[in-house]
């Protein structure tokens, strides 16, 4: 494949980055259109509209850069998600067919995990890698020691290095270099010292690298192989974007708890969900003001006691629960609780889908969604699963929330369920059913259970990719599946797990997310008639954010 998203990094910040960007931005636009983002900058930044002279995308300066670098260095974890959003927003305006990123600038201020945040925004963006590292000052092991710890921290991101541009190298040097850096197996360009930081240098920067560096050459070195990572922030941006672009409308029953507004603040000043918050309007803007918040009035308020909303929910919670022989009476007591008020707002069509558990257990929001909402035609029961995001990539983890000790026939239904959460994910699903068994190692009734619902499993989807009995580690890694199920396709790559039962499920998922730091979403409830999820009573406002997107995103 070829790539057309390229980060130019450098862990100088300057010393001829400028020159390497302005040349690689001027091959891409003899082929693609193109544009130019900066994911941080300073407010004095006169290099940016330099670049932009030379785009042919269209666009100004304030698509073009993210954020400010001071408030990056405020929060970079943030800052990742923003950036992310600009990119794409640039992207989507121009129909660009390219982009040159171009990384931070050198700076006063000696941040040391400038390099590093640099790496992080080249994998949320999906780009390939030009490395711009200067020779000025350096002995050839210094320059050496100093490529290879540059790789090193875009590989150990989940980046792919493209090539390698060696700036102030003076042009008696460049055999060497190249002869010494040869042994990494990629492009090298040596280019020498140019002064390049306004428009005046423009020409002699341009006729400098291609002489250097022609363009045929670094557009060959494009056309390569490259599986870009799936990082968590572009995975959370993913659920965000995908919101977005078809709105819909979710209750938030817990609408006095500081997350859950925290979280709708977030949302809904980039206009990713419509929200219906239930509680006191009066009183939960006071509360956001206190907080700092600014964009909860554009939430839609709901107070339980509205007798306009009362009266049609207790008549359907009557027709409903008619064979439990409910009264109104009973049903109006029924509606004080906020789970099942917000659940009948679902039932009702005033919201497409609900989100709690911030305050409630898992039993206080599914029972009342399994009471109206009902599963799905076909499906017998409601499953928990977790989209558990790795550094590189995402997997689905269930049962984690539900079903106590599941038997063959449910284990198999769990699996066909987290295959599709997987696919509505973009995830192309491998299964693997987890046991201490792997393909026979081990004997028990534990394991007969697990094979039995493999069978079945494989009887219901015969095309699904799936393996069991497994254990986590076959399942997980190639190198072990090659030993304990040597020559299984699906062993060492599944990316469904599904766990024999929920003891299992639940501990693994949170001993995964607490000492990998893998973020975990969800859980998603799988088998619904209409999307309610679940949240843990530990939830960060991230949490709450990602699954209030997740659950718009089912409702689509």
């Amino acid at each position: 494949m070829t790539v057309t998203r390229v980060y130019i990094a450098s862990p100088e910040g300057a010393n001829g980055r400028n020159v390497v960007a302005y040349g690689v931005l001027n091959a891409l636009t003899s082929k693609y259109k193109t544009i130019v983002f900066r994911p941080a900058v300073s407010n004095h930044d006169d290099f940016t509209p330099v670049l932009l002279s030379a785009s042919n995308a269209g666009l100004g300066v304030a698509l073009s850069t993210g954020l400010d670098v001071h408030k990056v260095r405020a929060d970079k974890e943030t800052a990742r998600g923003d950036i992310i959003g600009a990119f794409n927003d640039a992207m989507d305006v121009a129909r660009a067919d390219a982009a040159l990123i171009v990384g931070t600038d050198k700076s006063h201020v000696n941040d040391p995990t400038s390099y590093e945040f640099n790496a992080n925004v080249a994998a949320d963006l999906k780009a390939g890698v030009f490395l711009a590292v200067c020779t000025i000052d350096r002995w050839p092991h210094e320059l050496d020691e100093t490529v290879k710890l540059s790789i090193e921290g875009m590989e150990a991101a989940g980046n792919r290095v493209l090539g390698i541009f060696v700036t102030g190298c003076e042009t008696r040097h460049s055999v060497s270099v190249k002869d010494t850096l040869a042994k990494y197996g990629l492009p090298v360009w040596t280019l020498p010292q140019v002064s390049f930081t306004d428009e005046s240098g423009k020409a002699l920067a341009l006729e400098t690298f291609r002489k250097y560096a022609p363009t045929e050459e670094v557009l060959a070195a494009l056309d390569v192989d490259f599986n870009p990572p799936t990082t968590p922030y572009s995975f959370q941006f993913g659920l965000l974007g995908k919101a977005k672009s078809n709105k819909k409308t979710i209750v938030l029953p817990e609408g006095e708890e500081d997350r859950i507004i925290k979280a709708a603040d977030y949302l809904l000043e980039r206009e990713i969900v419509n929200l219906i918050i239930v509680g006191n309007k009066e009183t939960i803007l006071a509360r956001g003001k206190e907080l700092g918040l600014n964009y909860l009035e554009r939430a839609r308020f709901q107070a339980m006691d509205d007798e306009n909303i009362l009266k049609p929910m207790i008549a359907k919670l009557c027709e409903l629960r008619a064979k439990k022989g409910m009264t109104e009476e009973q049903a109006r007591k029924q509606l004080t609780d906020a789970s099942y008020f917000g659940t009948m707002l679902v039932v009702l069509g005033y919201a497409d889908g609900l989100v709690s558990g911030s305050v409630n257990s898992t039993a206080n929001t599914v029972r009342p969604a399994l009471q109206v909402i009902k599963t799905k035609p076909g499906q017998k029961l409601v499953s928990g699963a977790f989209l558990m995001c790795f550094k590189d990539h995402v997997a689905v983890f269930a049962d984690c929330a539900i079903n106590l000790n599941p038997d063959a026939e449910q284990l198999s239904e769990i699996a066909l369920q987290s295959a599709e959460t997987a696919r509505a994910f973009g995830l192309d699903p491998k299964v693997g059913m987890l046991s201490y068994s792997t393909l026979g190692s081990g004997k028990g009734p534990d394991v007969d259970v697990v094979e039995e619902a493999t069978k079945l499993l494989k009887d219901k989807a015969p095309d699904l990719p799936v393996v069991g009995s497994i254990q986590f580690d076959a399942a997980w890694s190639p190198t072990v599946a090659a030993t304990k199920a040597k020559g299984n396709d699906v062993a060492g790559h599944v990316n469904v797990f599904v766990f024999p039962d929920l003891c299992a499920g639940n501990i693994a998922y949170k001993a995964v997310q607490r000492s990998s730091g893998a973020l975990a979403i969800g859980p998603v409830l799988q088998g619904l008639n209409k999307p309610v999820n679940d949240l843990s009573r530990g939830a960060l406002v991230q949490d709450i954010i990602n699954t209030i997107a997740l659950t718009a995103i089912e409702a689509q």
